[in-house]
């Protein structure tokens, strides 16, 4: 059925003759897709190319991964740009991934709008720069109404930050009288997690070979499948990505209970 969508769109060296594509059917998607864009250094290197320059092909390959959410009516893709970690990185590569944010937001954010993606950031974005600050807020503001793809980008993030986070606030509405400990649920721990809105995360992918969360979204993704590939991020194709939700949804979730097949 997406044929006609994807027809331009590259396979990936490593993939079959089979479009897997096609063969996806819209209401057995995941609702919510998280990816760990893993490899852009490794991938530079294999170029014998700069780190930076991985990090710009990266940046094109997150592009056509949003313009399939797009096209196959998914509802939220969120990717994990930059963790509370990535801080410990030389100054200069930093400064690098910072100003590509940038640059980012300010190049994509008209097309985005007008492909009707909702986009959001999570993370300590308040320790970012000023100008980036803007940028998040405007882009925010531009696209509240857009009924598209929820497209978050987690940056400043780390999931053992914001659960903390989440239990400092609980603790205060406690030590205030609010709440009783007692009558903390499940619903109001995700009430004051930075994804509030978003359904749980469906399926986690990750690039690049590694296979562990790097403290990503710890809490939504206590049910998530799981799907690696040794794939570069820079060299991720929406093919690749077809085959990534191709295989989740011929998996058996079951979430404690007994197999429904």
């Amino acid at each position: 059925m997406w044929k006609k969508i994807f027809s331009g769109m590259q396979k990936n060296d490593d993939a079959s003759d089979k479009s897997y594509l096609d063969e996806l059917v819209q209401d057995q998607l995941p609702q919510h897709v998280a990816i760990i864009m893993d490899g852009n250094g490794r991938w530079a290197t294999g170029q014998g190319l700069i780190r930076t320059a991985g990090h710009k092909a990266g940046v094109k390959t997150l592009k056509r991964i949003v313009k399939t959410c797009t096209a196959l009516g998914m509802n939220a893709l969120t990717v994990y740009a930059f963790s509370t970690e990535n801080w410990k990185r030389p100054h200069a590569e930093v400064d690098f991934l910072m100003n590509l944010f940038s640059e980012y937001l300010a190049k994509e954010i008209d097309e985005m709008d007008q492909d009707n993606v909702k986009i959001d950031f999570i993370g300590r974005t308040w320790e970012l720069s000023k100008g980036l600050q803007k940028q998040i807020a405007d882009a925010r503001h531009r696209t509240r109404d857009n009924t598209g793809v929820k497209f978050t980008v987690a940056v400043n993030y780390g999931g053992q930050d914001e659960l903390l986070r989440m239990v400092q606030e609980l603790a205060a509405q406690s030590q205030r009288g609010m709440i009783k400990p007692e009558e903390i649920t499940a619903e109001m721990i995700e009430a004051q997690l930075d994804t509030y809105g978003l359904p749980p995360v469906d399926l986690v992918i990750r690039t690049s070979g590694d296979m562990r969360l790097s403290n990503f979204l710890l809490w939504q993704t206590a049910y998530a499948e799981f799907w690696f590939t040794d794939i570069n991020w820079p060299d991720f194709t929406p093919e690749d990505f077809g085959r990534a939700l191709y295989e989740y949804c011929h998996r058996d979730r079951r979430f404690g209970g007994l197999s429904k097949k």
